[in-house]
């Protein structure tokens, strides 16, 4: 059986590719760097718009609940109508001011709590043995094999009023009823935390197993000691991975909202389901989208704070 038909085919598409991006002026780099731009532009800039367009629009009873930003007049002349009471609606309402409050709060000592717990694994994983380092990782990624939605429903089997943890802490006899620890802040940390924590171990590991081990015998050498090398020596330089996965744990968490939902309370509003509310049971897209445009305005904040952090690190290893 002759394959020359089979290898023929991919280098006639190739070719036939690469002539035309070279008859409309696309060089091979501008190509590459073209894919990944539409890509963003398609799933990320349009839909973005969309929401954009929505929050200055009014509500109207129908479908799609609000009115045409743009309309044709008679006289074929476009008319562009902007509505800025959603956002005036929501800087006077305290309570999308406290779900924002919320979010920012608990996303952040969420954060910092992921760091805490992130950083021994990732040094004790960098710094094992090659042969269970693999083995370590699979651990740290294995919670991602199962549904989202069953990992937080399980952390409901643990912390209910039956759950094993009350179960065990009244068969030792340690308390004599049992704590309520569902339904509180304190439940929606530890599920956050546990639903996040990979991000967080994922890139301190990839920084601290590139890291120099001469550079740690060097300061233990000149007679530091071994909290001062940390700080001086260890922590500086993992400094780009601990950005990077505070942003990839405190990005997705202020807008969580199955795990406040099903584990937090009614003092523990956020974000997320404020804008469930909005859209689903208010059918109000207009004040929903508003309450989306507001999120990522504060969030544009945090994201700066850290990338600067992370181009001044790299500036000075540079």
């Amino acid at each position: 059986m002759s394959t020359d038909g089979i290898v023929t085919r991919p280098r006639r598409a190739r070719d036939f590719v690469v002539g035309w991006l070279s008859r409309v002026g696309i060089s091979g780099r501008t190509a590459v760097i073209l894919a990944p731009t539409l890509w963003l532009a398609l799933f990320f800039l349009i839909p973005l718009l969309v929401v954009l367009k929505i929050a200055f629009s009014a509500f109207a009873l129908g479908q799609p609940p609000y009115l045409p930003m743009f309309a044709w007049g008679a006289d074929e002349s476009l008319s562009i109508t902007l509505h800025f009471s959603n956002f005036l609606f929501i800087l006077q309402d305290a309570l999308y001011a406290n779900a924002y409050i919320n979010s920012v709060r608990i996303a952040a000592i969420s954060t910092a709590i992921a760091l805490v717990i992130a950083y021994p694994m990732a040094w004790f994983i960098a710094r094992s043995d090659d042969k269970y380092r693999n083995l370590l990782l699979m651990l740290v990624i294995l919670p991602f094999w199962t549904s989202f939605l069953l990992r937080v429903y399980a952390w409901m089997g643990f912390l209910g009023r039956n759950g094993i943890i009350n179960n065990a802490l009244l068969g030792l006899g340690i308390i004599d009823q049992p704590i309520t620890m569902l339904q509180t802040e304190g439940a929606v940390f530890v599920g956050i935390v546990y639903t996040y924590l990979p991000f967080m171990v994922l890139p301190i590991y990839t920084t601290l197993v590139k890291l120099d081990q001469s550079l740690i015998e060097a300061s233990a050498d000149l007679g530091a000691r071994p909290f001062m090398t940390f700080l001086t020596v260890i922590l500086p330089l993992s400094m780009p991975g601990v950005v990077a996965g505070s942003m990839l744990v405190f990005i997705p968490a202020i807008g969580e909202f199955v795990i406040p939902s099903l584990l937090g309370g009614a003092d523990t509003l956020m974000i997320g389901r404020v804008l469930w509310d909005e859209f689903f049971a208010n059918r109000d897209w207009p004040v929903a989208s508003a309450v989306a445009i507001v999120m990522l305005v504060i969030l544009v904040v945090p994201i700066m704070l850290l990338s600067r952090a992370q181009n001044a690190v790299v500036e000075k290893d540079a």
